[in-house]
C-alpha cells in the first residue's frame, strides 16, 4: 500500500488575483510561492493557462515560467497546461525549447485539449486559423517531434527546441486524453481539482491501455487536489470560503477575483449552488493537518496515484504559504 511519504507532492499555480490587490502582486506572489516550494522540497510547480479571466494572472504562461525559473534554482517548472487549441505547435515548442535551453532539466510541458476560455476569446487568440479539439492528437505528435533530434530532410525544425527532449504530459478532465496518453506512453495528469467526476474511470482507462514508450516504461498518474490546511478544522473552513465564493462567481459569470473569507456562506448561496460548489470541490482536502492527512491517505488508497498536484485558494498570502508548509509536514510524517 502506497504511503504519503512515497508520493510526490507538487503545486498547480493559477496566480490568483485578489480583490484590493494588483496583478503585479499576484505575479510576484507566484514567484514567492515557487521559492517557498523549492525550499520545502516540492517536486514541481506548474502554471495554468487561462484567458479573459480577471482573477487569473497566468495567461502568458511561458513568460511567467521564465520569470520564476530565473529566480529559482532546482524546482521543476512547467505548464498545467498549455491549452493547445490556442497555439501553433511550433510556437509552443520554440517557447518551451527556449526555456529548456536556458534552464536545463527543469522545464516540462503539460498539454490540454480544451481552449480554457470562451469562443470569442479563442478567436482572438487564433485570429488566422481556428483549431479544434479534434486536431489535438496530431498537434501533440508534432510537438513531440520538434523536441527530438531532427530527422534527415526535416523541413521545419524548432530552434530552440530541437534535441531538448522536454518532458511532455497530457492533461485532462475526461477520458479522451487518458486514452491518448496511454497510446503515446506519456505521463497523465487528471484535473480533479475542478472536474472530479470521471477521475477513477480515466485513471483505470489510462493504466489498462498504457503502452511503454521512449518516454515512460510504465504508467505515471498525477491528480489535482484543492487544499486548505490550517491549524484547526474551523480555521480551514473559514479560509475555504474564499474559494467557495470564487466557484460561485465562476458559475454565475461574475468577477473571479479572490475575495476575503467570510464567517458564513449562509445567504451567499442557495442549496442548489452549495451542492454545485461541493461537487466542484469533491476531491478537496480542507481542515487541520490531522484531518487532511487522513483525507489524502484515503485518496491515495482509492486511486494509487503517483503524485498529488495541489491547488490553493487562500486570500491571505502568508496563510497560503503556510498551507503548503503544512502539506509538506504531512508528507514527511506519512
Amino acid at each position: 500500500m502506497a504511503t504519503l511519504s512515497e508520493t510526490k507532492f507538487s503545486i498547480l499555480e493559477l496566480a490568483p488575483v485578489r480583490e484590493n490587490h494588483s496583478i503585479e502582486f499576484s505575479l510576484r506572489h507566484a514567484l514567492e510561492l515557487a521559492q517557498h516550494a523549492e525550499m520545502l522540497g516540492y517536486d514541481r510547480l506548474w502554471l495554468a493557462e487561462h484567458h479573459n479571466m480577471d482573477g487569473i494572472a497566468s495567461s502568458a504562461t511561458a513568460v511567467l515560467l521564465g520569470f520564476i525559473a530565473a529566480n529559482t534554482r532546482t524546482l521543476r517548472l512547467g505548464s498545467g497546461g498549455i491549452m493547445l487549441p490556442n497555439h501553433a505547435p511550433l510556437v509552443v515548442a520554440e517557447q518551451f525549447g527556449t526555456l529548456a535551453t536556458l534552464y536545463p532539466n527543469r522545464i516540462e510541458l503539460g498539454l490540454g485539449r480544451a481552449p480554457g476560455t470562451d469562443q470569442m476569446t479563442m478567436r482572438a487568440l487564433r485570429r488566422g486559423r481556428q483549431e479544434t479539439e479534434d486536431q489535438f492528437p496530431q498537434d501533440v505528435l508534432e510537438i513531440l517531434q520538434y523536441f527530438k533530434d531532427p530527422e534527415p530532410q526535416q523541413r521545419i525544425v524548432a530552434t530552440p527546441g530541437q534535441s531538448t527532449h522536454v518532458p511532455v504530459w497530457l492533461l485532462g478532465s475526461s477520458l479522451f486524453s487518458a486514452q491518448l496518453a496511454a497510446k503515446l506512453g506519456l505521463p497523465y495528469s487528471f484535473a480533479s481539482h475542478f472536474a472530479p467526476r470521471m477521475l477513477h474511470q480515466a485513471i483505470a482507462l489510462y493504466r489498462e491501455n498504457f503502452q511503454p514508450s521512449e518516454y515512460l516504461s510504465q504508467p505515471y498518474v498525477s491528480m489535482g487536489v484543492p487544499t486548505i490546511v490550517a491549524a484547526t478544522d474551523a480555521e480551514a473552513q473559514y479560509l475555504a470560503t474564499s474559494g467557495y465564493q470564487r466557484v460561485l462567481s465562476l458559475m454565475s459569470g461574475q468577477s473571479l477575483k479572490l475575495k476575503p473569507p467570510v464567517e458564513t456562506m449562509q445567504g451567499l448561496w442557495s442549496p442548489m449552488e452549495q451542492l454545485s460548489v461541493q461537487n466542484f470541490y469533491a476531491m478537496a482536502q480542507i481542515g487541520s493537518p490531522e484531518t487532511v492527512k487522513r483525507g489524502l491517505q484515503d485518496l491515495l488508497d482509492k486511486t494509487q496515484v503517483d503524485e498529488f498536484i495541489f491547488t490553493c485558494d487562500i486570500y491571505d498570502t502568508a496563510k497560503r504559504l503556510e498551507n503548503f508548509s503544512l502539506l509538506m509536514d504531512i508528507k514527511q510524517s506519512g
